[in-house]
């Protein structure tokens, strides 16, 4: 971060994928776009008032060691951890972001929505973020990516899980919402 370095936002998916297929869309999409927003923010030349961290989890769909070890670390840095944003539900068309927050800061976060309707963004609301990023107990706002559900069990857990399965446009929109969010919670805080 430029100006507040010690302020962290997380952004992060898992590696692993334990069943049929190639996990393209759990989770490899959730880590591609994770990835993709400090490629985004370093491609635009922007400088974030705060910190933006990628995280990539182990072991989320058998138990969550990498959740916890990171959680661990939140617990004992002197880093603030004002936000954390995971993808994990696949690379589809971004519908909104689910938010556990003070509903003060999910109210406040409502005048980002014009930005994020760029990238299909539709809603912020309460609602649950994932287990990745559930064990950093001092985070602000822990943030969960949702993309339209509706094929999503088409591909979940299943042979059906490949990388040609991810459609690119989607992906990439994916990647721009949690980049704006991610910017957006950098330079205004919560």
């Amino acid at each position: 971060g430029s100006k507040y370095p010690d302020e962290v936002i997380v952004v992060g998916g898992h590696l692993d994928a334990w069943d049929k297929g190639d996990g393209a869309h759990d989770d490899g999409a959730g880590c591609v776009q994770s990835l993709e927003v400090l490629y985004l923010l370093k491609e635009l030349d922007l400088k974030p008032s705060r910190t933006i961290r990628c995280v990539l989890f182990m072991d989320e769909e058998q138990h969550q060691s990498g959740a916890k070890a990171y959680g661990y670390y939140a617990s004992y840095t002197s880093e603030k951890h004002l936000a954390a944003i995971e993808s994990d539900r696949g690379g589809f068309t971004p519908r909104g972001f689910n938010v556990t927050a003070d509903s003060t800061i999910i109210d406040d976060m409502q005048v980002w929505l014009p930005y994020l309707k760029n990238a299909s963004i539709d809603w912020i609301r309460k609602g649950g973020s994932g287990p990745d990023i559930a064990r950093i107990k001092n985070a602000t706002a822990l943030i969960g990516y949702v993309p339209d559900g509706q094929r999503y069990f088409d591909y979940h857990h299943s042979g059906n899980d490949i990388f040609e399965a991810v459609h690119p446009r989607e992906l990439e929109l994916g990647s721009a919402a949690m980049t704006m969010l991610a910017y957006l919670i950098s330079e205004e805080g919560l």
